[in-house]
């Protein structure tokens, strides 16, 4: 980039407006997030965890750094804590023995499922605080120019995993009477199966 295209004021005052929003939203989703997960005995770094392994489906323990944005050392760290209860097993792939693959145990899964039928909207402030733009609008904001920033920052990779286990949920998942239910637990697909 042009050095002479970019102004320090305008660049203080943007990354202090962007530090001070991103911040006091974080503050919230992380206190909402910690109080819908504690019945579990999870932490947010292990939910995170137990929500890339689903939609990976076997993941390596970089690509939980990667998208987890977290350091390699706690994707690893907090991964083992899953393994040492069950939720998570540890592989190696045949073909590259560098690196270490994590998948969700049944009970892994389980009780990722479970805190997804547990989640409660009304208990989310960050939601709350959008639905006043959702009764305007009639849509929630999309995030394009923020998708944008992130995308400058960690890449298209990132990017098109977010994308992707966007899309997957919103395939994956269906909703009954307010609780989310996987697609391939309902009593008409196991019905139509022969189950």
């Amino acid at each position: 980039m042009d050095p002479s295209l970019t102004s320090t004021k305008q660049s203080i005052i943007f990354s202090h407006r962007m530090a001070q929003l991103t911040k006091a939203m974080w503050k919230s989703i992380e206190k909402d997030w910690q109080d819908w997960i504690k019945p579990y005995g999870l932490n947010i770094n292990e939910h995170q965890i137990l929500w890339i392994a689903y939609h990976k489906k076997e993941a390596s323990i970089s690509d939980i750094a990667k998208f987890g944005v977290m350091h390699v050392s706690t994707a690893f760290n907090f991964s083992k804590k899953l393994e040492e209860r069950g939720l998570l097993k540890f592989s190696k792939n045949a073909t590259d023995k560098r690196n270490t693959y994590i998948a969700l145990t049944k009970e892994g899964d389980e009780l990722f499922l479970k805190s997804l039928q547990n989640y409660r909207p009304d208990t989310y402030s960050v939601y709350n605080g959008a639905l006043p733009m959702k009764d305007l609008y009639g849509k929630f904001p999309e995030f394009v120019e923020f998708s944008t920033i992130i995308r400058h920052i960690y890449g298209d990779d990132f990017m098109e995993m977010f994308e992707k286990s966007m899309q997957s949920f919103e395939t994956e998942f269906t909703e009954e009477e307010g609780t989310l239910m996987p697609v391939s637990s309902q009593p008409s697909d196991k019905n139509s199966a022969g189950v």
